[in-house]
Order: C-alpha cells, then sequence, then structure tokens
C-alpha cells in the first residue's frame, strides 16, 4: 500500500510539473503585438503591428463575442483582470482587450495613505502585467476604473502613476490610461500634475456625450482620449417624477441617442479620440433591469444593438428590432407624475411598430420601484415583481393598480418574430 501510495504521489508530482510547464511555454509562445501611440501633424493615432487601429468597442467582457465580431467590433474592455480568459476568448475571433486592472476606489474605503496598502496592490497589479503583458489580444491597461468618483485624497493619483511607471518598466508595448467618470477642469488638472506616465485619458460620459469635444477644448485638453462607456443618458442626468423616480428614456430614444452621440463626439475626431467602448454589451439591474443592458434578460436584442451596429460597419441590420412612440397609463405619459388609487383599473396603451411590417407580441411587467442609492454601477438588488394587474398582452389593455400604496413601474416589451425586442417603462405611484 505504501509502495501504491509513493506510485500515485510521484504520478501527481510529475503531472504537475508537466502542466506547470506547458503553461509556462504557451505564455513563452505568446508573441505581443506592439501598441503604441504616435504623435502626429494633427494630433495622435493608435498604432497596433504598426497599423492604424481604430478601437471600436464594447464593455461586457465575454458577453456574445461572436455576434459582438459579426457587427463591426475589434475591442472589448473589462472591469477587472479575472482569470485572464477574456485574453483568450478575444484571440480566438481576432479581437483586442484593454484590460483593467484590479484598483481599489477611495469611496469603497482604501486608504491611499496607507502606504504598505498602497504598495501591495501595485505588486498585486505588477504580478497580472508579468502574466499578461505577451499576450497577442492586449490592448493597453487601463488602471482602474472611475478612481475620481466620490474621491478626496489626492494620492490617487500619485498611485496611478506610480502604477503605469511600474507598467512601462515591465511591458514596453502596451500604453496605459485610467478611466474617469466625466471629465472636468480640475481632475484633469490633477492628471496632467500627479500622472503625467498614463500614454491617454479615458473618460465614461453618457448624457453629455453629445457636447464632449466641445467640453474637452474648453478645458484645453491636450492628450489623446478614449470613450471607455458611453450609452444611454444616465439615470442621474434624466428629470424625475414628484415622487424621485428617474424618467428612463425608450429603447427607440436610446438607440437614436447613441446615434448622435457617436456622430458628433467620438467619429468626426479621430485624430484625438484613439476610440470608445459601448455600454453594457449584457444586461445589468441599475435602477431599472432595462436602463443600460444593451440586451433583455433573457439575451434578446434590442434598438441600440442596431444602432451599434450601424455605427461600427456602416450598415443596418437586414431585421431591425421593434420601435416604441409612447406609452400611456390613464391617458398619461411618464412625465406627467401619475398617480393611481389601489386596486383600481386604468387604461393602458403602447404604440409601436416595425420597420418590416412584422406582427408583433405584447409584454407587460408590473415592478416595485427600486431603492437603490448604489452610484457607479455597483451592485443593486433586482425589485420585486407583481403578476395578475394586466389583463391581456395587447397592445391597448387594462391594469389594475397594486392594493398596496408605494411607487412601482410598469415596463412594456414588444417582440418581432425574429426576436427583437423594444421596451419602455413608466413609473407610477398607488396613493395611500
Amino acid at each position: 500500500m505504501l509502495q501504491r501510495f509513493k506510485q500515485l504521489t510521484l504520478a501527481v508530482v510529475i503531472a504537475y510539473c508537466f502542466n506547470a510547464a506547458l503553461a509556462s511555454e504557451l505564455e513563452n509562445a505568446w508573441q505581443p503585438v506592439p501598441v503604441e501611440i504616435q504623435k502626429t501633424a494633427t494630433g495622435w493615432q493608435l498604432l497596433r503591428g504598426g497599423e492604424p487601429y481604430f478601437v471600436k468597442g464594447a464593455g461586457g467582457d465575454v458577453y456574445k463575442l461572436d455576434l459582438l465580431k459579426s457587427l463591426g467590433a475589434n475591442t472589448i474592455r473589462t472591469w477587472g483582470v479575472g482569470d485572464g480568459s477574456v485574453l483568450d476568448e478575444a484571440h480566438a475571433r481576432g479581437m483586442t482587450v484593454l484590460l483593467c486592472l484590479d484598483i481599489a476606489p477611495e469611496r469603497l474605503g482604501f486608504d491611499y495613505d496607507d502606504t504598505d496598502a498602497v504598495n501591495e496592490q501595485l505588486e498585486q497589479a505588477r504580478s497580472a502585467v508579468r502574466q499578461y503583458k505577451n499576450h497577442p489580444a492586449l490592448l493597453g491597461w487601463m488602471i482602474g476604473n472611475e478612481l475620481n468618483l466620490m474621491h478626496t485624497n489626492p494620492k490617487v493619483w500619485d498611485a496611478v502613476n506610480d502604477i503605469s511607471k511600474m507598467i512601462h518598466e515591465e511591458d514596453g508595448l502596451h500604453p496605459t490610461t485610467t478611466a474617469l467618470a466625466g471629465l472636468g477642469e480640475d481632475i484633469y488638472s490633477l492628471i496632467q500634475n500627479r500622472a503625467p506616465d498614463l500614454d491617454f485619458l479615458s473618460t465614461q460620459v453618457y448624457g453629455m456625450l453629445t457636447v464632449l469635444h466641445e467640453h474637452v477644448a474648453s478645458i484645453g485638453v491636450d492628450m489623446p482620449i478614449m470613450v471607455t462607456e458611453w450609452g444611454t443618458v444616465g439615470h442621474w442626468e434624466l428629470p424625475q417624477t414628484d415622487w424621485g423616480a428617474p424618467l428612463e428614456l425608450t429603447s427607440t430614444e436610446k438607440a437614436a441617442h447613441y446615434l448622435k452621440g457617436y456622430q458628433l463626439a467620438i467619429e468626426p475626431f479621430p485624430h484625438q479620440v484613439l476610440g470608445s467602448f459601448v455600454f453594457l454589451w449584457g444586461q445589468k439591474q441599475e435602477r431599472t433591469p432595462t436602463w443600460y443592458g444593451m440586451f433583455t434578460l433573457n439575451g434578446e436584442i434590442t434598438e441600440p444593438v442596431d444602432a451599434a451596429q450601424k455605427l461600427w460597419s456602416g450598415r443596418w441590420p437586414e431585421n431591425r428590432a421593434p420601435y416604441i412612440e409612447g406609452l400611456f397609463l390613464d391617458d398619461q405619459a411618464a412625465a406627467e407624475s401619475v398617480f393611481l388609487e389601489p386596486s383600481s383599473e386604468y387604461p393602458i396603451l403602447v404604440e409601436a411598430g416595425d420597420l418590416e411590417s412584422e406582427l408583433l407580441s405584447i409584454e407587460w411587467v408590473v415592478m416595485e420601484e427600486s431603492r437603490a442609492k448604489e452610484i457607479g454601477g455597483d451592485l443593486e438588488i433586482v425589485p420585486a415583481t407583481l403578476s395578475g394587474l394586466v389583463e391581456a398582452a395587447s397592445a391597448e389593455t387594462i391594469l389594475r393598480a397594486p392594493k398596496t400604496p408605494g411607487a412601482y413601474r410598469l415596463f412594456v416589451y414588444v417582440r418581432d418574430p425574429e426576436g427583437k425586442v423594444a421596451h419602455a417603462n413608466l413609473p407610477f405611484r398607488v396613493k395611500g
């Protein structure tokens, strides 16, 4: 038995050593593709493998990568390093990755006065850089995400600069950046003075995307930029009901905002804007289940996906998603702050259509209003869904108000036979 145990132990050790050696050999076999930012007579140019490379990207990790590639995108971004599999998945499809290092924001409790913690974070970043710097799918390094959100300690940017310097020492083939929530004159000044080692600046804008170029010019940004998140208008940027519920755009209005923002702020300025990442290539709960995701919870395509395809490839899909022109509860729109009596019945109506004149199906959903106060995309609880309150799955039907007083939201999903979806929602309040 002892001899058998020794044989098994030896076999395990040999297998472990073989696998470790194989992993090391594969890592060493990677051939990195050099990425650089070149100064030109008119501005800046991102080069990959010596060739111009304009980023047509999406934020959403490895979600539906084959579809993303087919629509004309070439890059994805992350919000953390993970296990690195995102690089392999992207490489298999001829795509690249802007890899975000796990750098702690001050607003979540990290103390940038704690020298030991700051040094430990730098060494963790060094480990990730050493592990993935030679991967051929790597486009660049993002040093944290929205570190300026609610920050008070300027030493954050000293740490960012030190990490950038470390990257340039460890990896001379890929540029560095940090992703900022918005872009103000004060934060730009801090970056200039405390983090000058960064190769380019990344900003994340939503409602203000349409005027980004004018804003960048007004504060005198003299470096290349990338828009690492952009999409619909943010929940903090829109009007609210009388009880404070934000008014979400319909999927149709969102698609129009995607098109307008990109065509005004990104596409015309390739000599300063190196590219962009649309948000969110996926689905999440953030104030509502539909606010930021370009897909439904079930993975269905919405109008912003069609808009992204048009922007990336220059062509619309053969089958376009349905559109919504209006949503009404008791003959009132969302902006009118709709109040209802408990358990009373009210007419609801969605005005929708389809460019291919296909037969559309309708789904109504009633949810409690979110009580979330999180910021920066932090995890939110999905509000409860109430069943049995809508009379029929038709464009015009009856809603019976919940019996319990409080804030709610009425959602409608309009589907075509191919499974593409338009959506809208309307907050309402039950009196009591």
